[in-house]
């Protein structure tokens, strides 16, 4: 390659033009395009392309292309056809694991959530978790941590590593009171997760809620929805939809959809920031430059601490910590209002809300004050992650 360096990204990656503008001895050229933009004719000159989860990276869009490296600022990379890419050369990157505080930040928040609401009891609920990668491991230490039981799933590290400790799909739906969904999109062999939940699992599930920030096609939309309509007692909460960025109206406006997201649980300014970063070093490790761009620079300050009064329930009062943090009931209300969107201004809403998501730091950047020294809401308050001053 030589010293000439095109680079086609996705403009609403963060920071793009600051972390790609300048590479080491390189003459780099940033394009910055829209996704719809990102098509073959525009990479005919390009030997970087940076991508977000919008663009399907494959034969189709490089065929006949320069491109030498294609990373995306993504945790998932299932569009990418990484196969195709390796037997052409093409090095590929992902952002895995840059988001996970971020994942961990919602499914906290939305736990306590469905308990203050009555929908669960955090200590007395079983949680199978579907996927104990980055994020589902650190899921299960954070519900184990506050006293629920946790069943893990995972038949590619339960082959690996053997059986102890992991149970059957089976045993999550007949034992677990909440599933969680944490695995990436795997549409063929073994492993296949694509409609992993489906009309026959839902069928079996002898639980109350379901939870999927992992792909929307990991779950079947329609057998959730019939599911949803069996009992009263039943919820979900998604943050991840079939057919993205045109979910389903009817699964979206009924009423037992509990905390209803748009594809933003990773969202927070710092996840985003940290995904640019991944990226930002995997295209260096490529270059075999020294990565110099400084991720913190670019970040605002940290906010003051937060002050929350305390209540006499501990799950209220780290309700109000969390909510306060991370006021996710501002995400479902604004995806809760789409319900009257057409067909039209549907998919502009779910992808116009995350581009333009507002800011949310991550709570390692963020410090709670409670007006009190009660030793187990502070250890609450630990194992969640919640920062005391």
């Amino acid at each position: 390659m030589s010293s000439r360096l095109n680079i086609v990204a996705d403009a609403h990656i963060w920071g793009v033009e600051s972390a790609f503008s300048e590479l080491g001895g390189f003459n780099a050229k940033l394009t910055m395009l829209e996704s719809r933009d990102i098509t073959r004719e525009a990479l005919l000159d390009t030997d970087i392309l940076l991508t977000r989860s919008s663009t399907k990276v494959n034969a189709e869009l490089l065929q006949g292309t320069p491109v030498k490296f294609a990373a995306t600022a993504t945790i998932g990379d299932d569009h990418y056809d990484k196969q195709w890419l390796d037997d052409n050369g093409i090095v590929w990157a992902n952002a895995a694991g840059s988001s996970t505080g971020s994942v961990i930040e919602y499914m906290i928040t939305s736990l306590l959530h469905l308990h203050v609401n009555g929908l669960i009891a955090i200590p007395e609920s079983s949680i199978g978790i579907i996927g104990v990668g980055r994020i589902g491991s650190v899921l299960a230490e954070v519900c184990e941590a506050i006293g629920m039981k946790v069943l893990r799933n995972d038949p590619p590290r339960a082959r690996s590593e053997g059986n102890e400790g992991f149970s059957t799909l089976d045993e999550l739906l007949e034992q677990a009171d909440i599933i969680s969904l944490h695995t990436p999109m795997i549409r063929d062999g073994e492993d296949a997760t694509a409609h992993l939940l489906n009309a026959q699992q839902f069928n079996r599930f002898k639980g109350v809620g379901i939870f999927n920030a992992a792909r929307g096609g990991c779950v079947d939309n329609a057998a959730l929805l019939k599911w949803l309509d069996g009992d009263a007692s039943r919820f979900a909460a998604l943050d991840c939809w079939e057919f993205e960025p045109r979910p389903m109206i009817s699964l979206l406006q009924h009423p037992q959809m509990a905390i209803a997201t748009p594809h933003i649980a990773g969202h927070s300014l710092d996840g985003k920031a940290a995904n640019t970063l991944y990226v930002h070093r995997a295209l260096c490790r490529f270059l075999e430059l020294d990565a110099a761009w400084d991720m913190q620079a670019r970040l605002p300050s940290i906010p003051p601490p937060l002050h929350v009064d305390y209540a006499d329930d501990h799950w209220f009062s780290l309700y109000r910590a969390a909510s306060a943090l991370y006021p996710i009931m501002d995400d479902h209300d604004s995806m809760k209002g789409w319900v009257e969107c057409t067909a039209t201004e549907l998919p502009r809403a779910f992808t116009g809300y995350r581009r333009h998501y507002p800011v949310r730091r991550a709570w390692q950047h963020a410090w709670v004050h409670f007006d009190t020294t009660d030793a187990i809401l502070l250890q609450l308050a630990d194992a969640f992650g919640i920062k005391i001053v």
